[in-house]
């Protein structure tokens, strides 16, 4: 069977994405999940770069890996200098790691008009900073920069750089597709040419400026590469690198190379996660393999499919990523949808007859009105106990008053804002109807507080919710202030997190809904946990 090895470059090449800045620590616990999954390489930085990378190499000297060798990043030496002088080779040779990764420029053109040196030299920092290296006791993988568009324009020469790089010892020769310019038939094109030139293992490094990343780089293992690297998430400058979590499942899965474990690769969404968290990043739902979009089924034809055959839609089975299918209810929805996703809240729900039609239909001229329950499941799950016969909820409004002024009197000791808002509810709780009033620094705000002053007195255990997070859409911007707007509304109790949502021209309306949909969500699942 063929080995592909992977190697990780998310802390070095990953953190150049703009919006990322990983600390030292940040990345000591990227590597340990990075060793649970299986990678057999690991990037940590460019100790001669920056004090941060050095501290990070430092304190990885702790670390426990089991499957992983830590690897440090950096470049040959600069022109016209010995390599024993030039301060970035010193830096690989005393952090402290067994293998290093150095960069060198493959391309003609890059070498006369960036370097700007002439080739023989480019050719001899080659030489000079792999034996260097070498002569340090090190394994030393080389990353020809440029590789691929060199090919285009001077292959003899391109070559001829990776000839030098065998002859002074590297261990690994990294084809670079540097600027993401490349199409597969090319990729294919060019390995084939180097693996006829040599014996030494071939790696590939591609970038996602032409969406080919991935593509190019199975299409390079296809053609004899044995080394793939790439970053979680697909993380990078520009564009992006390849991303790893979807060459692993890609390799492993379609290819049927072993590059990891069963029971790793269904860490990878898990992986996937905790790095996007740590990045600090919005996660990206439509992420093959590991988004939360990746196995989700919104057309009804699809879940009826997906009812009687789990492949009819999907490509293989989200538990062997670490990923789970979900169904989503839209305008689009059938029956299937509403009885599907009820099963996976866990709820009952009439498979037949009138009253799952009835929901149905409630869905769709509700989404027609701007309420959207892909991201609502709480709201979605009121509307499956509202269409139950004999339903009551746990409190119902009767009405409310919001009243919006630029201060004219002093500041309460509650309040200390210049604008005021002031609200009056009255909602009914069984026979007992309670009238209360509050303030609060805005509409939403006051209204939350006065809903949940005349709540406490029947249900005291709501203190523990709260509000984490209010949106707003506006739907269709075309008209203006008499748009109709979307509110979705996020709360917790602390330990779980829910979110609702509520539509229509009135902003106050539909944030309304959102916020009664928020506590009565929670009322109906404390009664049903006792």
């Amino acid at each position: 069977m063929t080995l592909v090895e992977l190697y990780d470059t998310t802390l070095r090449d990953g953190a150049q994405k703009e919006g990322i800045s990983f600390s030292a620590v940040d990345k000591l616990n990227i590597t340990q999940k990075l060793d649970e999954l299986g990678i057999h390489f690991i990037e940590g930085g460019w100790p001669g770069s920056n004090p941060k990378d050095i501290e990070f190499f430092d304190k990885a000297k702790n670390l426990s890996l089991h499957n992983s060798v830590l690897v440090a990043f950096g470049s040959t030496r600069q022109p016209k200098i010995k390599a024993e002088t030039d301060a970035n080779l010193k830096a690989l040779a005393d952090v402290g790691v067994k293998v290093v990764t150095i960069v060198g420029k493959s391309s003609e053109l890059q070498v006369t008009k960036v370097l700007e040196t002439t080739l023989e030299e480019n050719l001899n920092m080659i030489s000079d900073s792999i034996r260097y290296l070498k002569a340090k006791g090190l394994t030393v993988f080389f990353d020809a920069e440029h590789f691929f568009d060199g090919f285009k324009t001077n292959p003899d020469y391109t070559l001829r750089c990776l000839e030098v790089a065998v002859q002074a010892g590297a261990g690994c020769l990294v084809l670079c597709d540097t600027n993401g310019g490349s199409l597969p038939n090319e990729i294919v094109t060019a390995v084939k040419a180097a693996k006829d030139e040599t014996a030494v293992p071939l790696g590939i490094h591609t970038h996602n400026d032409s969406e080919l990343a991935v593509a190019n780089t199975l299409a390079a293992v296809s053609a004899g590469i044995s080394q793939v690297q790439g970053t979680i998430n697909g993380y990078g400058e520009r564009c992006g690198n390849a991303n790893l979590c979807s060459i692993i499942p890609g390799l492993k899965l379609k290819m049927g190379i072993d590059c990891v474990t069963d029971a790793q690769l269904a860490k990878l969404a898990e992986v996937s996660h905790y790095v996007g968290e740590i990045a600090n990043l919005v996660p990206d739902a439509s992420l093959p393999y590991a988004g939360s979009s990746a196995f989700s089924h919104k057309g009804g034809l699809h879940v009826s499919g997906l009812a009687k055959w789990t492949e009819s839609y999907q490509h293989i089975d989200p538990a062997r990523v670490g990923n789970q299918p979900r169904v989503v209810v839209s305008e689009l929805s059938g029956k299937r949808n509403i009885i599907y996703k009820a099963k996976e809240r866990g709820l009952d729900v009439p498979t037949l007859g009138k009253e799952v039609k009835k929901l149905l239909d409630q869905v769709k001229l509700l989404e027609s009105r701007g309420f959207q329950y892909e991201n609502a499941e709480a709201s979605f799950d009121l509307l499956i106990h509202r269409a139950k016969p004999g339903y009551q909820p746990p409190f119902q409004l009767v009405d409310f008053m919001v009243v919006v002024e630029k201060r004219r009197r002093p500041p309460t000791k509650e309040n200390l804002e210049e604008m005021l808002s002031e609200v009056t509810v009255k909602v009914k709780v069984g026979n007992e109807v309670m009238h209360t009033a509050a303030e609060g620094n805005g509409p939403v705000n006051a209204l939350d507080h006065a809903l949940r002053k005349a709540l406490l007195q029947f249900y005291p255990a709501l203190v523990a919710v709260r509000l984490v997070d209010y949106k707003v859409r506006i739907l269709e911007e075309s008209i203006g202030t008499e748009s109709q707007v979307r509110v979705l509304i996020e709360s917790s109790d602390g330990v779980e997190r829910w979110r609702t949502v509520g539509s229509s021209t009135n902003i106050i309306e539909a944030s309304w809904l959102a916020l009664a949909d928020s506590l009565e969500y929670w009322l109906l699942k404390q009664k049903s946990d006792k």
